[in-house]
């Protein structure tokens, strides 16, 4: 089948790419660092699609895709296709969709990338195994930084794209934060603040929370003492959602999720010690690993079409 779809997936860190057909199989994948630090760096991002674009259709040259779909980080504003503020990428109110779709010459299916991926993992990945009856989750993506999607009664939270900054909301132990406040929880639960408080406490440069976790399995004090409390981070702010919109699950997502259980026991253990009545969410990790968002696009794009995913 003709893949009618070009997609994107655009993070703090880098952006993946793929073809798509009508059943969301996903060809030609790619990832490249996100360009950053940039005078403009919204039109930066899509002089950066536009040629991510070019070359995977260049190698594909009777492909005409019909849609296309874009997901950015940061805040978002999926109804009015806008990119309200990213700390890592640094736009403000930029209009993606619109930019997007006139360097395209196509229509565009614009969202948020942790929502949509969650949206996704809900429809193919681990939401085949939590069942029809779980209709309210959270999905976790750890990885430069944390962002998270919410589903109540079956339903995304967006509040105009400001829902599920989790990654920005206070913790005890947090640290400054980028974005200007103090405390956020992606400053000391997130895998770029793992590798970075190792490398400074420790005084051994790390490229990533892989490395530090094979320290503190070695026996290094100092890299136990960074990932535990990293997990205690995160469990407040579990605890937090289980008081409130109380999740039924609580999916991982992200860099850090590669850790597996060495990450999700601990952290299983740490939310149940906080809880009293609370609904207890089971904590799994997602299933479509790195494909999550592209998935997600592939939804946004076949919306932008008109057609039935």
């Amino acid at each position: 089948m003709t893949p009618p779809y070009l997609l994107f997936d655009v993070g703090g860190t880098d952006i993946k790419s793929a073809l798509s057909d009508e059943a969301g199989n996903l060809r030609g994948i790619r990832r490249v660092p996100t360009r950053r630090g940039t005078p403009n760096p919204a039109e930066s991002l899509i002089e950066q699609l536009h040629g991510l674009g070019t070359e995977i259709l260049a190698e594909t040259p009777t492909v005409r895709p019909e849609a296309v779909g874009l997901l950015v980080c940061g805040i978002v504003d999926e109804a009015a296709g806008s990119g309200v503020f990213s700390s890592n990428l640094g736009w403000r109110d930029a209009p993606l969709r619109d930019m997007a779709a006139k360097a395209f010459s196509l229509p565009v299916g614009f969202g948020h990338d942790v929502s949509t991926a969650g949206a996704a993992e809900l429809r193919f990945g681990v939401g085949a195994d939590l069942g029809s009856k779980t209709r309210n989750a959270v999905m976790f993506v750890i990885g430069t930084g944390i962002a998270a999607a919410l589903f109540v009664d079956g339903r995304p939270v967006s509040a105009g794209g400001y829902a599920g900054e989790l990654g920005h909301a206070a913790v005890p132990g947090g640290f400054a934060c980028p974005c200007g406040a103090h405390g956020c929880l992606e400053t000391i639960g997130s895998a770029g603040a793992i590798a970075r408080r190792y490398s400074e406490a420790s005084g051994t440069p790390v490229r990533g929370a892989r490395e530090v976790l094979e320290a503190m399995h070695a026996g290094d004090t100092v890299a136990a003492k960074i990932w535990d409390e990293a997990i205690e981070a995160l469990s407040f702010s579990i605890a937090q959602l289980c008081a409130s919109i109380a999740p039924e699950a609580i999916i991982i997502g992200g860099g850090l999720a590669q850790a597996g259980e060495a990450l999700l026991e601990p952290l299983r253990r740490s939310v149940r010690r906080r809880l009293s009545y609370h609904r207890e969410p089971v904590i799994v990790p997602a299933q479509l690993g790195e494909d999550a968002g592209l998935r997600g696009a592939f939804l946004k794009a076949a919306e932008a079409a008109g057609k039935s995913s």
